[in-house]
């Protein structure tokens, strides 16, 4: 008899301990609980101590944390049709649990598909330079039609950063040999600036020695002190066209 007294209060303390098990819910600060009561939503709750009725009322947790979206690598052909692969990072957070899930099965799987969907589509209205020189505009443009589509599901996407762009062999060659042609013309042209600069100033020199024949005789003299400073065995001394005036109006 003791033993049956003893089992008839022990058996309702377990099942008490039970329901309460199954009932309580810790939702730490970050974390946020979406309670529906018999399928219908009952609302959010948390941070801190939730009580769940078993079988009644069910729960959703939802993280409201920063998220790091690995998009894979894509295929897309460009523009100007170049077949390139490029990856990228998506940064969301969960900012209406009630919409999140609500209004999309999986808000994770979803907004990872439409990532993907969208940098095909923005990537490919693009051209390889503008790809290669432009990253920030092609950033700025995937973050902003995200963040519009999956406004519905109460998430907001804060950031997107391309991480790669990967090209072909033959691709890559070619892009090397364009910029090596590219800086070879700059080369030239700068050259070519520098000549006519040079040519710009002798020709004012000339006029201003022609002006002063006494600074053409200055520059004789200087010309005779660089040679005869140079380690030579041959020096040839410049006649002045003056000197030759002076001796035919003698002769």
């Amino acid at each position: 008899m003791p033993n049956l007294e003893f089992l008839a209060w022990l058996l309702p303390i377990l099942v008490i301990g039970v329901i309460l098990a199954l009932s309580i819910r810790i939702l730490r600060e970050y974390e946020r609980g979406v309670v529906f009561t018999l399928g219908r939503l009952q609302g959010v709750r948390g941070p801190g101590l939730i009580l769940v009725v078993p079988v009644v009322q069910t729960m959703e947790r939802v993280d409201l944390r920063t998220r790091v979206l690995d998009v894979p690598p894509q295929d897309v052909i460009s523009r100007d049709n170049v077949s390139v692969r490029v990856n990228a990072v998506v940064y969301f957070r969960v900012m209406d649990p009630e919409k999140a899930i609500i209004q999309v099965e999986a808000y994770n799987q979803a907004t990872s598909e439409l990532a993907q969907t969208t940098l095909r589509a923005v990537v490919g209205q693009h051209e390889l330079d503008q790809m290669l020189a432009e990253r920030d505009r092609l950033n700025a443009d995937v973050q902003r039609i995200l963040d519009e589509q999956t406004d519905a599901w109460g998430i907001k996407v804060s950031n997107v950063e391309l991480k790669h762009i990967d090209l072909d062999g033959n691709m890559v060659r070619a892009i090397a040999r364009q910029a090596e042609a590219e800086r070879l013309r700059r080369a030239k042209v700068i050259d070519a600036e520098g000549e006519m600069q040079a040519a710009e100033k002798l020709v004012l020199a000339g006029e201003a020695m022609a002006r002063s024949p006494e600074s053409m005789q200055l520059r004789y003299l200087g010309t005779l002190a660089n040679i005869a400073g140079e380690k030579s065995s041959t020096i040839i001394f410049p006649l002045p066209i003056d000197l030759l005036s002076i001796l035919r109006g003698k002769g």
